[in-house]
Protein backbone atom coordinates (compact mmCIF):
# COMPACT_ATOMS: atom_id res chain seq x y z
CA UNK A 1 0.00 0.00 0.00
CA UNK A 2 1.51 3.77 -0.68
CA UNK A 3 1.99 5.35 2.16
CA UNK A 4 -0.46 8.04 1.00
CA UNK A 5 -3.14 5.96 1.28
CA UNK A 6 -2.43 5.53 5.27
CA UNK A 7 -3.88 8.55 5.22
CA UNK A 8 -1.85 9.91 8.54
CA UNK A 9 -3.23 12.45 10.47
CA UNK A 10 -1.02 15.23 11.89
CA UNK A 11 -1.42 15.86 15.43
CA UNK A 12 1.12 18.22 16.99
CA UNK A 13 2.95 17.31 19.31
CA UNK A 14 3.25 19.14 23.03
CA UNK A 15 6.13 21.36 23.41
CA UNK A 16 9.03 20.55 25.11
CA UNK A 17 10.50 23.05 28.08
CA UNK A 18 13.08 24.87 26.30
CA UNK A 19 16.66 24.24 27.66
CA UNK A 20 17.72 28.24 28.56
CA UNK A 21 18.39 30.23 25.40
CA UNK A 22 19.57 27.08 23.15
CA UNK A 23 18.92 27.52 19.74
CA UNK A 24 16.71 24.86 17.37
CA UNK A 25 17.01 23.20 14.60
CA UNK A 26 14.89 21.34 12.36
CA UNK A 27 16.03 18.27 10.49
CA UNK A 28 14.30 16.82 7.80
CA UNK A 29 14.56 13.24 6.50
CA UNK A 30 11.46 11.51 4.54
CA UNK A 31 13.13 8.60 3.58
CA UNK A 32 13.31 5.02 5.31
CA UNK A 33 14.52 3.44 8.40
CA UNK A 34 17.75 2.49 7.56
CA UNK A 35 18.10 6.62 6.39
CA UNK A 36 16.74 7.29 9.90
CA UNK A 37 19.81 4.83 11.31
CA UNK A 38 22.09 6.89 9.38
CA UNK A 39 21.19 9.94 10.71
CA UNK A 40 21.25 8.68 14.33
CA UNK A 41 24.62 9.76 15.32
CA UNK A 42 24.51 13.43 13.65
CA UNK A 43 21.22 14.09 15.78
CA UNK A 44 23.47 12.63 18.87
CA UNK A 45 26.28 15.30 18.21
CA UNK A 46 23.32 17.90 17.21
CA UNK A 47 22.10 17.85 21.25
CA UNK A 48 25.19 18.92 22.22
CA UNK A 49 24.02 22.91 21.14
CA UNK A 50 20.28 22.73 19.87
CA UNK A 51 16.88 21.30 20.54
CA UNK A 52 16.50 19.25 17.82
CA UNK A 53 13.08 18.14 15.93
CA UNK A 54 12.93 15.62 13.54
CA UNK A 55 10.43 15.94 10.36
CA UNK A 56 10.02 12.26 9.17
CA UNK A 57 8.21 9.38 8.73
CA UNK A 58 5.95 8.32 11.60
CA UNK A 59 7.81 5.39 12.25
CA UNK A 60 11.15 7.01 12.73
CA UNK A 61 9.50 6.87 16.51
CA UNK A 62 10.68 3.54 16.66
CA UNK A 63 14.12 4.35 16.26
CA UNK A 64 14.67 7.53 18.05
CA UNK A 65 13.01 5.69 21.37
CA UNK A 66 15.85 3.75 21.55
CA UNK A 67 18.92 5.22 20.38
CA UNK A 68 17.81 9.76 20.46
CA UNK A 69 15.01 10.11 23.07
CA UNK A 70 15.88 13.69 23.49
CA UNK A 71 14.71 14.29 20.05
CA UNK A 72 11.24 15.44 19.25
CA UNK A 73 9.20 13.75 16.43
CA UNK A 74 7.52 15.38 14.03
CA UNK A 75 5.55 13.04 11.54
CA UNK A 76 5.39 13.89 8.67
CA UNK A 77 4.83 11.46 5.10
CA UNK A 78 6.31 13.54 2.47
CA UNK A 79 4.63 12.36 -1.08
CA UNK A 80 7.03 13.45 -3.57
CA UNK A 81 9.51 10.90 -1.57
CA UNK A 82 7.56 7.59 -1.53
CA UNK A 83 8.67 5.06 -4.03
CA UNK A 84 4.89 4.64 -4.92
CA UNK A 85 2.10 7.46 -5.59
CA UNK A 86 4.49 10.48 -5.54
CA UNK A 87 3.21 11.89 -8.46
CA UNK A 88 -0.29 11.68 -8.11
CA UNK A 89 -1.15 15.08 -6.88
CA UNK A 90 -4.50 15.07 -6.33
CA UNK A 91 -3.82 11.97 -3.87
CA UNK A 92 -1.47 14.20 -1.78
CA UNK A 93 -2.49 15.06 1.63
CA UNK A 94 -2.39 18.58 1.17
CA UNK A 95 -4.36 19.51 4.23
CA UNK A 96 -2.05 17.33 6.69
CA UNK A 97 1.06 19.04 4.59
CA UNK A 98 -0.48 22.75 5.80
CA UNK A 99 -0.78 22.02 9.30
CA UNK A 100 2.76 20.60 9.27
CA UNK A 101 4.18 24.15 8.04
CA UNK A 102 1.71 26.14 10.11
CA UNK A 103 3.70 23.99 13.54
CA UNK A 104 6.83 24.16 11.91
CA UNK A 105 6.28 28.09 11.24
CA UNK A 106 5.44 28.42 15.06
CA UNK A 107 8.69 26.80 16.15
CA UNK A 108 10.82 29.55 14.60
CA UNK A 109 13.88 27.02 14.05
CA UNK A 110 17.28 28.69 13.97
CA UNK A 111 18.04 26.58 11.28
CA UNK A 112 16.99 23.37 9.09
CA UNK A 113 18.79 20.65 7.35
CA UNK A 114 18.82 17.79 4.95
CA UNK A 115 20.87 15.95 3.13
CA UNK A 116 18.85 15.01 0.32
CA UNK A 117 19.53 16.87 -3.26
CA UNK A 118 16.15 17.20 -3.80
CA UNK A 119 14.36 19.97 -4.66
CA UNK A 120 10.71 18.98 -2.99
CA UNK A 121 12.63 18.72 0.62
CA UNK A 122 13.55 21.77 0.12
CA UNK A 123 11.11 24.08 -1.06
CA UNK A 124 8.85 22.52 1.77
CA UNK A 125 11.92 22.96 4.55
CA UNK A 126 11.79 26.84 2.61
CA UNK A 127 8.53 27.24 3.40
CA UNK A 128 8.59 26.39 6.80
CA UNK A 129 11.10 29.69 7.43
CA UNK A 130 13.89 28.57 9.60
CA UNK A 131 16.69 31.20 10.11
CA UNK A 132 18.86 29.31 7.63
CA UNK A 133 18.76 26.22 5.58
CA UNK A 134 22.03 23.89 5.07
CA UNK A 135 21.97 20.86 2.71
CA UNK A 136 23.21 19.22 -0.85
CA UNK A 137 21.56 21.33 -3.77
CA UNK A 138 20.73 20.00 -7.45
CA UNK A 139 22.90 21.92 -10.30
CA UNK A 140 21.06 24.58 -11.10
CA UNK A 141 19.33 24.89 -7.87
CA UNK A 142 21.41 25.42 -4.55
CA UNK A 143 19.76 29.43 -5.00
CA UNK A 144 17.05 26.87 -2.89
CA UNK A 145 19.63 27.16 0.32
CA UNK A 146 21.48 29.40 2.21
CA UNK A 147 24.41 26.93 2.40
CA UNK A 148 24.93 24.36 -0.52
CA UNK A 149 27.45 21.52 0.22
CA UNK A 150 27.16 19.89 -2.64
CA UNK A 151 30.29 19.44 -4.67
CA UNK A 152 29.25 17.61 -7.42
CA UNK A 153 29.14 13.66 -7.69
CA UNK A 154 28.06 11.17 -5.06
CA UNK A 155 28.50 11.94 -1.30
CA UNK A 156 28.23 9.27 0.78
CA UNK A 157 25.04 9.39 3.08
CA UNK A 158 26.98 9.08 6.61
CA UNK A 159 29.56 11.62 5.21
CA UNK A 160 27.03 13.81 4.27
CA UNK A 161 26.05 14.18 7.72
CA UNK A 162 29.48 14.56 9.37
CA UNK A 163 29.97 17.57 6.96
CA UNK A 164 26.74 19.37 7.93
CA UNK A 165 27.75 18.48 11.77
CA UNK A 166 31.11 20.62 11.23
CA UNK A 167 28.90 22.70 8.83
CA UNK A 168 27.27 23.63 12.14
CA UNK A 169 30.12 23.54 14.53
CA UNK A 170 28.73 20.49 16.18
CA UNK A 171 31.12 18.09 17.94
CA UNK A 172 32.63 15.65 15.46
CA UNK A 173 30.17 12.86 14.18
CA UNK A 174 32.42 9.51 14.79
CA UNK A 175 32.94 7.48 11.99
CA UNK A 176 31.97 4.51 13.42
CA UNK A 177 29.56 3.30 16.79
CA UNK A 178 30.37 1.43 19.12
CA UNK A 179 29.15 -2.20 20.22
CA UNK A 180 25.54 -1.85 20.96
CA UNK A 181 26.40 -5.31 23.54
CA UNK A 182 29.19 -7.96 22.62
CA UNK A 183 28.23 -10.60 20.48
CA UNK A 184 26.60 -13.68 21.31
CA UNK A 185 29.16 -15.71 20.43
CA UNK A 186 32.55 -14.50 17.63
CA UNK A 187 30.62 -17.27 15.10
CA UNK A 188 27.36 -15.62 14.87
CA UNK A 189 26.15 -14.20 11.81
CA UNK A 190 22.94 -12.83 11.33
CA UNK A 191 21.31 -12.68 7.76
CA UNK A 192 18.31 -10.17 6.91
CA UNK A 193 16.98 -11.32 3.41
CA UNK A 194 14.18 -8.57 3.12
CA UNK A 195 14.22 -5.32 1.61
CA UNK A 196 11.72 -2.51 1.42
CA UNK A 197 12.10 -2.57 -2.55
CA UNK A 198 11.77 -6.11 -4.38
CA UNK A 199 14.64 -4.91 -6.55
CA UNK A 200 17.07 -5.15 -4.18
CA UNK A 201 16.28 -8.39 -3.07
CA UNK A 202 18.96 -11.05 -3.93
CA UNK A 203 17.17 -14.29 -4.51
CA UNK A 204 16.63 -16.77 -1.62
CA UNK A 205 17.61 -20.02 -2.98
CA UNK A 206 21.45 -17.74 -3.58
CA UNK A 207 21.44 -17.12 0.05
CA UNK A 208 19.89 -20.57 0.89
CA UNK A 209 23.28 -21.92 -0.62
CA UNK A 210 25.47 -19.06 1.22
CA UNK A 211 23.97 -20.56 4.45
CA UNK A 212 24.72 -24.12 3.57
CA UNK A 213 28.43 -22.66 3.39
CA UNK A 214 28.73 -20.79 6.24
CA UNK A 215 27.69 -23.37 8.46
CA UNK A 216 30.39 -25.71 7.02
CA UNK A 217 32.85 -23.22 8.04
CA UNK A 218 31.84 -23.07 11.27
CA UNK A 219 29.32 -20.17 11.38
CA UNK A 220 26.59 -19.64 13.03
CA UNK A 221 23.61 -18.04 11.11
CA UNK A 222 20.34 -16.72 12.40
CA UNK A 223 18.00 -15.90 9.54
CA UNK A 224 15.42 -12.28 9.77
CA UNK A 225 12.95 -12.08 6.70
CA UNK A 226 9.58 -9.82 5.62
CA UNK A 227 6.96 -11.38 5.88
CA UNK A 228 6.25 -12.40 2.72
CA UNK A 229 9.88 -14.43 2.41
CA UNK A 230 8.60 -16.81 5.20
CA UNK A 231 6.88 -19.60 3.16
CA UNK A 232 10.06 -19.54 0.76
CA UNK A 233 12.33 -19.98 3.33
CA UNK A 234 10.07 -23.15 4.86
CA UNK A 235 10.03 -24.18 1.18
CA UNK A 236 13.99 -23.88 1.06
CA UNK A 237 14.27 -25.94 4.63
CA UNK A 238 14.91 -22.88 6.96
CA UNK A 239 12.32 -23.51 9.51
CA UNK A 240 14.50 -21.00 11.66
CA UNK A 241 13.51 -18.10 9.74
CA UNK A 242 11.85 -15.77 11.72
CA UNK A 243 9.81 -12.14 10.81
CA UNK A 244 10.60 -9.73 13.38
CA UNK A 245 7.63 -8.48 16.23
CA UNK A 246 9.19 -5.05 16.53
CA UNK A 247 12.05 -2.71 16.20
CA UNK A 248 13.59 -3.34 19.66
CA UNK A 249 13.76 -7.34 18.75
CA UNK A 250 15.84 -6.42 15.12
CA UNK A 251 17.63 -4.49 17.29
CA UNK A 252 18.46 -6.87 19.92
CA UNK A 253 18.98 -9.54 17.24
CA UNK A 254 21.25 -7.75 14.87
CA UNK A 255 23.22 -6.46 17.88
CA UNK A 256 23.93 -10.19 18.93
CA UNK A 257 25.40 -10.70 15.95
CA UNK A 258 29.14 -10.72 15.05
CA UNK A 259 28.81 -9.81 11.46
CA UNK A 260 25.60 -8.93 9.75
CA UNK A 261 24.76 -10.05 6.08
CA UNK A 262 21.72 -8.61 3.40
CA UNK A 263 20.52 -6.57 0.82
CA UNK A 264 21.29 -2.58 0.33
CA UNK A 265 18.24 -2.34 3.07
CA UNK A 266 17.59 -0.30 6.43
CA UNK A 267 18.74 -3.42 8.60
CA UNK A 268 21.99 -3.17 7.29
CA UNK A 269 22.07 0.72 8.74
CA UNK A 270 20.86 -0.42 11.55
CA UNK A 271 23.74 -3.12 11.91
CA UNK A 272 26.31 -0.19 11.61
CA UNK A 273 24.44 1.51 13.99
CA UNK A 274 24.86 -0.75 16.75
CA UNK A 275 28.35 -1.17 15.65
CA UNK A 276 28.53 -4.48 13.92
CA UNK A 277 30.31 -4.84 10.77
CA UNK A 278 28.09 -5.44 7.81
CA UNK A 279 28.45 -7.13 4.23
CA UNK A 280 26.23 -5.82 1.69
CA UNK A 281 24.89 -7.33 -1.60
CA UNK A 282 24.25 -4.46 -3.97
CA UNK A 283 22.11 -4.19 -6.86
CA UNK A 284 20.56 -0.84 -8.53
CA UNK A 285 22.42 1.32 -5.83
CA UNK A 286 26.30 2.25 -5.51
CA UNK A 287 28.56 1.28 -2.22
CA UNK A 288 29.93 4.77 -2.77
CA UNK A 289 26.51 6.33 -1.47
CA UNK A 290 24.87 3.86 0.34
CA UNK A 291 27.24 1.59 1.93
CA UNK A 292 26.97 1.12 5.40
CA UNK A 293 28.94 3.54 7.69
CA UNK A 294 30.85 0.61 9.50
CA UNK A 295 34.85 1.04 8.90
CA UNK A 296 34.65 -2.60 8.47
CA UNK A 297 31.70 -2.87 5.95
CA UNK A 298 32.14 -5.53 3.05
CA UNK A 299 30.02 -5.80 -0.51
CA UNK A 300 29.92 -7.09 -4.09
CA UNK A 301 28.68 -4.44 -6.16
CA UNK A 302 26.16 -5.31 -8.76
CA UNK A 303 26.46 -5.79 -12.16
CA UNK A 304 27.49 -2.48 -14.14
CA UNK A 305 24.83 -1.08 -15.97
CA UNK A 306 24.52 2.68 -17.38
CA UNK A 307 21.56 4.06 -15.67
CA UNK A 308 23.06 3.47 -12.03
CA UNK A 309 22.04 4.46 -9.38
CA UNK A 310 18.25 4.12 -10.61
CA UNK A 311 17.17 4.52 -7.33
CA UNK A 312 14.81 1.81 -7.88
CA UNK A 313 13.29 2.86 -11.57
CA UNK A 314 14.57 -0.16 -13.03
CA UNK A 315 14.14 0.12 -16.72
CA UNK A 316 14.56 -4.05 -17.68
CA UNK A 317 12.33 -6.80 -17.07
CA UNK A 318 14.33 -7.39 -14.12
CA UNK A 319 17.38 -6.03 -12.35
CA UNK A 320 20.00 -7.26 -13.87
CA UNK A 321 22.70 -5.58 -12.18
CA UNK A 322 21.47 -7.89 -8.58
CA UNK A 323 20.47 -10.85 -10.58
CA UNK A 324 23.65 -11.14 -12.21
CA UNK A 325 25.31 -11.70 -8.86
CA UNK A 326 25.42 -15.31 -8.74
CA UNK A 327 26.18 -17.80 -6.18
CA UNK A 328 30.20 -18.24 -6.82
CA UNK A 329 30.48 -14.63 -6.88
CA UNK A 330 28.09 -13.26 -3.78
CA UNK A 331 30.20 -16.28 -1.89
CA UNK A 332 33.69 -15.41 -3.19
CA UNK A 333 33.46 -12.06 -2.06
CA UNK A 334 31.76 -12.81 1.38
CA UNK A 335 34.59 -15.80 1.98
CA UNK A 336 37.12 -13.26 1.75
CA UNK A 337 35.38 -10.70 3.78
CA UNK A 338 34.92 -12.82 6.65
CA UNK A 339 38.63 -13.98 6.63
CA UNK A 340 39.24 -11.22 8.52
CA UNK A 341 37.01 -11.90 11.54
CA UNK A 342 38.53 -15.48 11.73
CA UNK A 343 39.31 -16.48 15.71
Amino acid sequence: MSAIAERVEFAPPAHRARRGTRPTLLVAEFRGTGDIAILIPFLRSALARYDVTLLAVPNAGNLLRRFAPEVELIPCIAPWALFSGGRDLPRWPWRTLGRVLRELRSRRYAAAVSIWPVASDHVFLRLARPGQLLGYGRPGLGWLLDRDLANGGHTHRPAAWRKLAAELRLPEVPAAQARLQPPVSPRRLVLHSGASQPLRVWPLDRYAEVLRRLRERGWDPVILCDRPQLAEWRRLGEAGARVVAGMDEMVDTIAGAAVFLGNDSGPGHIAALCGVPTFTIFGPQVPELFAPGHPQAGWIEGRACPHKPCFDHCRYPEPFCLTGIDVESGWAALDRWLRRFAD
